[in-house]
């Protein structure tokens, strides 16, 4: 089977940047995803460059933070900030071009950088909301890279990253018996979602998911990956 560590929200904070950095020098983490809108996304971009041995690619965001693009008035609050959280799927949906105008220009940010877009995610799986279905599709197939798997994308296999996403390895289900998890699952490649961090105040900010963050971390780098394990690149 192959599997594929990935964290997420890499950018958002110092600690969370750091702490990613660590968990694929020093343990089982081969991809990241970065938010191109977060605080320390220039940090960041900077790490990614020294380390380019972890595969980058972009967080899509629309339920945190502000929009990079100007003029999408339909997908933000008075605040400035998207008016989108993590209870999406119970809004309104938005209107898909001006999803498609803001997810473009996150996209451009991170090729302006110079990485190498590995793939695509999203923060809060919104790229998986129905109403969204057909943006994502075009953004992948127009700047030819992956998706994470979502149910709305598996009859797009084609598109998809893995054959399944292992998410599991969250809040309760952090632990280190996750090879005998993943060992049961009837797929080919499957990509298990992570949030590695070191903590700082910062991160305690912006983020209700911390504490077990560190310890994500912890057990990130102190992983025996067993033989029956193939590490994925992300490539088909």
């Amino acid at each position: 089977m192959k599997v594929l560590f990935n964290a997420d929200d890499f950018g958002l904070t110092k600690g969370i940047t750091d702490g990613i950095i660590k968990a694929h020098l020093d343990g089982a983490v081969n991809s990241t995803t970065m938010m191109m809108n977060g605080n320390a996304v220039n940090y960041a971009v900077q790490q990614a460059k020294k380390t380019p041995t972890l595969k980058t690619g972009i967080h899509l965001v629309l339920t945190w933070g502000k929009p990079i693009s100007a003029s999408v008035p339909g997908l933000i609050a008075n605040d400035g900030n998207f008016k989108y959280n993590n209870t999406f799927a119970d809004m309104e949906p938005p209107n898909p071009p001006e999803v498609e105008k803001e997810w473009r220009a996150q996209i451009e940010a991170f090729l302006k950088t110079g990485l190498t877009l590995h793939h695509i995610d999203s923060h809060h799986h919104v790229h998986g909301w129905l109403p969204l279905k057909e943006t994502i599709r075009k953004l992948a197939t127009e700047y030819g890279v992956p998706v994470r798997y979502t149910d709305t994308l598996q009859d797009d296999p084609d598109l998809l990253l893995t054959e399944k996403l292992w998410l599991e390895f969250y809040g309760a289900g952090v632990n280190d018996q996750i090879f005998e998890d993943l060992k049961y699952l009837e797929a080919k490649s499957v990509e298990v979602m992570t949030h590695p961090a070191f903590l700082d105040e910062e991160l305690m900010s912006v983020s209700s998911y911390h504490q077990k963050r560190k310890e994500e971390l912890d057990i990130l780098c102190s992983l025996n990956i067993p033989d029956w394990v193939e590490r994925h690149d992300g490539l088909k």
